[in-house]
């Protein structure tokens, strides 16, 4: 019988198979082989569906392409989708343009705790030296190497010391960094019993916050952020973002600003369509399962 999981990666992609397999190589050179990853996909064309049927069969890790028709920004309901088809009590977020390093996923298992959720961040390349990174470079992890990058082009910056820090630098960095755990959904993860007693997702959500008001709803419920933004690394490929509309921007912000006054912790528009259904709190359950 095939083993559990002890993680389920979920992201999403849309019509970008070149940085897809830098990210999905980024997978298969993680120090540990218990996981899945579960590709969401947002409706891209049959280029990405070829490569990842050449590129699967070579991979150390299950991985399952989720595709959904193209019917304009539908990044939420790809995302609900996965989750409600992941395996693993545990579920790593990222996205299809984030390459992970060799200790990714052992960060987020390691550091996990019941009614929490964990709060990552990136470190941004520009394009040329997105572009330059290879598979190899990948798999001997030159590219998480600052100075190799800063040779490729990126440029210098105090946020380098998130490639630098020894782990336990890295450690500090965290319980000393101002930035707000809020959720990322670059590099967040949680107990997936957590994200279904929130329902997900929001699917009316438009491009641009879409992560922080789930994120919010988590909080709403007692699920607390926990900032490792210094300890699970993944580098951030560049790419053009033409879907980004001002009117889109001001219909998620207004969404969030109703989530926070409300303090509400479900949306009748997520995994499940309706009413909260009658189920203890989050915060309840994540304190009943320490015992």
């Amino acid at each position: 019988m095939e083993r559990k999981p002890e993680a389920s990666v979920i992201f999403t992609t849309y019509n970008q198979p070149e940085w897809l397999e830098k990210v999905l190589h980024g997978f298969a050179a993680q120090d540990r082989d218990d996981f899945e990853v579960l590709v969401a996909d947002d409706g891209s064309d049959a280029h990405t569906r070829e490569r990842l049927q050449a590129l699967i069969p070579r991979l150390p890790m299950p991985v399952r392409h989720l595709w959904q028709p193209d019917e304009g920004f539908r990044k939420c309901e790809a995302l609900n989708k996965a989750i409600a088809a992941a395996r693993a009590d545990y579920l790593v977020f990222t996205d299809g343009d984030c390459i992970p390093r060799a200790d990714f996923l052992s960060t987020h298992l390691r550091e996990r705790e019941r009614g929490r959720f964990l709060s990552g961040g990136y470190h941004k390349l520009p394009m040329a030296t997105s572009r330059a990174i290879s598979e190899e470079d990948v798999r001997s992890q030159r590219c998480f190497d600052a100075s190799w990058l800063h040779a490729e082009g990126m440029p210098r910056s105090h946020r380098d010391r998130k490639l630098t820090a020894g782990p336990g630098m890295a450690r500090l960095l965290d319980l000393v960094s101002p930035a707000r755990a809020s959720w990322n959904g670059h590099n967040a993860s949680a107990w997936r019993r957590d994200v279904l007693a929130v329902n997900g997702f929001d699917q009316r959500m438009r491009y641009g916050g879409e992560d922080r008001e789930f994120g919010e709803r988590l909080a709403n419920a007692g699920i607390r952020g926990k900032r490792i933004r210094h300890r699970a690394i993944v580098v951030h490929l560049d790419h053009p973002r033409g879907y980004v509309t001002a009117e889109g921007v001001a219909f998620n912000r207004a969404l969030r600003e109703e989530t926070r006054r409300t303090r509400r912790t479900w949306t009748g528009c997520g995994i499940d369509a309706g009413p909260a259904p009658d189920v203890r709190p989050v915060a309840t359950i994540g304190q009943a399962s320490r015992a």
